[in-house]
């Protein structure tokens, strides 16, 4: 995302609020123009950690992995690159 476009859209209500959990450059550098825009908020970069999030995470590789190994690959990124 565009933090700058997301900030401005922040500021001129386009949009109502933003959750996030990565920026572009981490750490956060302090010129970073949605630490000024309303309704932005920051998790620790810890928002995937709860139990029900680890353990769906577990079982979308396990069946990703089992689905790749049938022959039959799934969430792919590219597909062009399989061989």
């Amino acid at each position: 995302m565009n933090e700058a476009d997301l900030a401005r859209a922040l500021r001129d209500g386009i949009i109502a609020g933003a959750g996030l959990d990565v920026v572009a450059h981490e750490p956060m550098l302090a010129d970073n123009p949605l630490l000024a825009a309303p309704n932005c908020i920051f998790t620790p970069h810890i928002a995937w950690a709860s139990l029900a999030a680890r353990r769906r995470l577990m079982s979308i590789v396990a069946a990703n992995v089992a689905a790749y190994l049938s022959g039959a690959p799934i969430n792919l990124v590219n597909a062009q690159n399989l061989s």
